[in-house]
């Protein structure tokens, strides 16, 4: 079965950000399955826009500014 966005339902989105990057811990159900935790980073271009990029390793600064934000994610996920 392919991917449908339509299925794809978002229950809980919230977003740390700084001058250059924004970091968004969201909890999605798809086709009213099992609820998953997702993080996203996204970088400003020089145009000033996000742009999706890879999480890859995060840095104290950013684990504690998430922190939070997961722990209201998982409470979502009840």
């Amino acid at each position: 079965m392919p991917y449908d966005a339509s299925l794809d339902e978002c229950l809980f989105t919230k977003s740390y950000e700084t001058d250059n990057e924004r970091l968004t811990v969201s909890v999605y159900s798809y086709n009213k399955g099992q609820k998953k935790l997702q993080i996203t980073r996204e970088n400003k271009d020089n145009a000033g826009e996000f742009k999706f990029a890879k999480l890859g390793r995060m840095n104290k600064a950013e684990v504690t500014a998430v922190l939070p934000l997961i722990q209201q994610a998982i409470g979502a996920m009840e």
